[in-house]
């Protein structure tokens, strides 16, 4: 049995009371040592003050001065406990009061000081909740016969001593290891370590998605006994599914994907079917894996889904939710009678929507298409009868209902980010939160607008039923974190004004990218806005999500690629078998709790009690973990694609470009090379021309004697230094450009 203090307190609440017994069972302890070691860490919860024992039961205690947080540290030993809560302070941490607390560190802080107007508050560790490095990537070194491990990431501000156990470490000296913590530090006792893995002779020889995996930690593969389990999973009686399923099968059904299937059976997890019902009516179903039943909860599979959290996608390598073994029943294969989730919406010509349902379905896929072959099949013009009925359909649904669907949600606010096709991989929003265009593939973002729509019709449903749910949420970009993007838009010519009074809305969003058209910069200035923009996390209650516009969304087409999408699968199962379509049982009629026709006519519980709560706790406790790994697979993607452009930068040392300055510090500017969106640092002490001092109000460098400025938006040309590989510092000195400004000019 292995369980961080997080996940015991995630089974806590202030006002309900939890037996031991039950906290065996939850954490699955399977002897009488497992329920030692939880006894043990009971007690010193208790000691501590963090739950308090009554009638022996426990219970989480929430005190005002205590706050959990996660500790951000530097490489000076300045550390902050960041909280979770929107606009809570951060909170500064001597060294001597982490208690041996690591960067990345969940932890609970005892305020011990008040903060003020120009200080922040300061606090001591009070316990650590999660530790986050539980491997870590660095050097080996040796003093006499002794080993010892530092880390390359300088924010982890220790050491550890290494276990031999017959490794030849010579061989290892100053070569760069994966080594996996066997002991935190304890009061004076540094920790230890053993090395798991050599990756290299440094960094650069290493290869990219090694360093990605071992330094985010990621499992890389399934144990043989998950991968065993995976190529047993139960047959279906279709037979017996079809007395509870809608059948599908006779609708012309196409299942879209990025490549051409040819051997291994990729995780298809989508469908797509549209026909004419009547006189400007359409009926569109986006078909979704039935995953859940496969996949039984508490399953061993289950369990690593749940612990993975997300598959991750490191450019050519993926590291999936399920074993790949698993494709073959989990996937809508061509050909093949497979079970789905159905949402089935009814439209007018309009694109408005009349009505829908969500319902358990058998669909038959008839053709599978890759998005290269379906734009050559939009302007093929002509084709043989047996794809002529595919043509018509796909016309219909790329070239009127999807761009129907886009309007809507522009009218309502919704904005885009057009981005290059190797920086995306999802078939809706992602992690990113907003949709994203492709220029050389304009069907993939006009797919995405349908799959959004489902993902919302399922959330809007889910509300209207009063049933547990996982929302996905994405908040208001900060005004500090888009200033220099709003100057950098001013300063290039263009026409765009924000009220510093009023909230950042989705529409000021979209009239900001209108702008970005009219310039040679709109590549890079896009690029620039998608890192202003908040990542989505997931909450239990309904929360607005900026990008798409929406005052409540989920996630639910990926169900064999994210947990989260998994979950509320079940929950829509449960409604299917579980839920009370009426009130009381003496109701002659019910209400079909699969359509959109029952909104507003249900004021009783859906799910039987023990449902419901069960599906509220598991949320609850669930929640800090999916948006954990959610955080950390878009760090993960976004170090590989940064690895990659510092690899590229490398072997163009003593190149020139030219760039476009984005940024301006007392230290120096910084520059995106447009062609490569690299971005890198022109320092100030490498202008040996004049002296520059730091404009503040008018962000830029303004040189004593020559006056020549670098401020936000200035064209310059720059050559490669230096690369940092690791830290994918790209290091730039200038060749020409800059400004010439007038004392006038910077007058306040």
């Amino acid at each position: 049995m292995e369980f961080s203090i997080a996940t015991l307190l995630s089974y806590f609440s202030e006002d309900k009371l939890v037996a031991g017994k039950v906290l065996e069972k939850k954490l699955e302890c399977a002897n009488d040592q497992d329920i030692e070691r939880l006894q043990v860490a009971l007690d010193i919860l208790e000691k501590i003050g963090v739950l308090t024992k009554e009638f022996g039961k426990y219970r989480r205690v929430y005190q005002e001065d205590v706050v959990e947080a996660k500790l951000r540290c530097s490489s000076k030993g300045f550390c902050f406990a960041i909280q979770n809560k929107e606009e809570a302070e951060d909170i500064y941490v001597r060294e001597s009061h982490l208690s041996n607390a690591w960067n990345g560190d969940r932890v609970l802080v005892k305020v011990i000081k008040e903060g003020s107007r120009r200080r922040s508050p300061e606090g001591e560790v009070m316990l650590i909740v999660e530790r986050a490095n539980p491997t870590v990537l660095a050097r080996i070194v040796k003093d006499n016969d002794h080993f010892r491990a530092v880390p390359l990431d300088d924010r982890l501000l220790f050491e550890l001593n290494l276990q031999i156990n017959g490794d030849n470490l010579d061989e290892a000296i100053n070569h760069l290891v994966h080594v996996k913590v066997l002991r935190y530090p304890i009061a004076q006792f540094p920790p230890i370590g053993k090395v798991s893995r050599i990756l290299g002779s440094d960094a650069e020889e290493a290869a990219d998605t090694d360093i990605v995996c071992c330094k985010h930690d990621l499992p890389q593969f399934f144990s043989e006994n998950l991968r065993e389990i995976a190529q047993e999973l139960r047959q279906v009686d279709f037979e017996t599914e079809l007395q509870s399923r809608e059948d599908l099968r006779d609708l012309l059904t196409i299942s879209i994907s990025e490549e051409v299937i040819i051997d291994n059976i990729p995780l298809i997890e989508n469908a797509f079917s549209l026909e004419k019902i009547s006189e400007g009516r359409w009926q569109l179903g986006i078909h979704i894996s039935d995953v859940d039943y496969f996949v039984d909860p508490e399953s061993p599979l289950d369990k690593e889904a749940r612990k993975r959290g997300t598959a991750i996608y490191l450019v050519n390598k993926v590291l999936p939710l399920f074993p790949e073994d698993c494709n073959h029943h989990l996937s809508l294969t061509p050909g093949k009678d497979c079970l789905s989730v159905s949402v089935l919406i009814t439209m007018d010509d309009t694109g408005q929507i009349i009505e829908y349902s969500i319902v358990p379905s058998i669909i038959k896929v008839d053709h599978h298409l890759s998005y290269q072959q379906i734009q050559g099949l939009l302007g093929a013009g002509e084709v043989d009868l047996d794809m002529s009925r595919v043509l018509e359909m796909l016309n219909q649904l790329f070239f009127s209902l999807a761009p129907l669907i886009k309007s809507q949600r522009l009218e309502r606010g919704g904005f885009d980010i057009t981005l290059d096709e190797s920086n995306y991989y999802y078939i809706d929003d992602g992690r990113l939160g907003a949709i994203v265009v492709t220029p050389s593939l304009p069907i993939r973002s006009l797919l995405t607008e349908v799959v959004v729509l489902a993902n919302r019709i399922v959330s809007e449903h889910l509300y209207a039923l009063g049933v547990p749910a996982i929302y996905c949420s994405q908040s208001e970009p900060d005004w500090d974190e888009l200033q220099d993007l709003f100057q950098l838009v001013n300063n290039l010519g263009l026409n765009f004004k924000l009220d510093l009074e009023e909230d950042i809305t989705p529409q000021d969003f979209y009239n900001l990218t209108q702008e970005f058209a009219k310039t040679s910069f709109e590549k890079v200035l896009h690029y620039l806005l998608q890192s202003g923009i908040k990542p989505i996390t997931y909450t239990i209650n309904p929360s607005s999500h900026f990008g798409l516009a929406l005052k409540n969304y989920t996630h639910c087409v990926s169900p064999g690629k994210r947990y989260v999408d998994l979950l509320i699968q079940r929950v829509l199962k449960k409604v299917f078998q579980e839920g009370r379509d009426r009130r009381h049982s003496n109701v002659k009629q019910g209400v079909d709790l699969s359509s959109s026709n029952c909104h507003g006519k249900i004021n009783w519980n859906i799910l039987p009690p023990s449902i419901q709560t069960g599906f509220d706790s598991e949320f609850h406790s669930l929640i800090s973990h999916l948006n954990e790994r959610e955080k950390i697979a878009e760090d993960a993607e976004t170090d590989l694609e940064g690895l990659k452009k510092a690899e590229k930068m490398k072997q163009r040392t003593g190149e020139i470009f030219n760039g476009l300055i984005t940024g301006v510090q007392s230290y120096g500017f910084f520059v995106e090379i447009e062609d490569l969106l690299v971005e890198g640092l022109v320092h100030v002490s490498s202008l040996k021309d004049d002296w520059y001092e730091y404009r503040s109000r008018h962000n830029c460098l303004v040189g004593r004697k020559n006056r020549t400025a670098y401020r936000l938006g200035d064209r310059v040309e720059v050559e490669v230094k230096s690369v940092d590989y690791y830290r994918q510092q790209i290091d730039l000195v200038t060749v020409r450009g800059g400004s010439t400004l007038l004392e006038e000019d910077l007058e306040d």
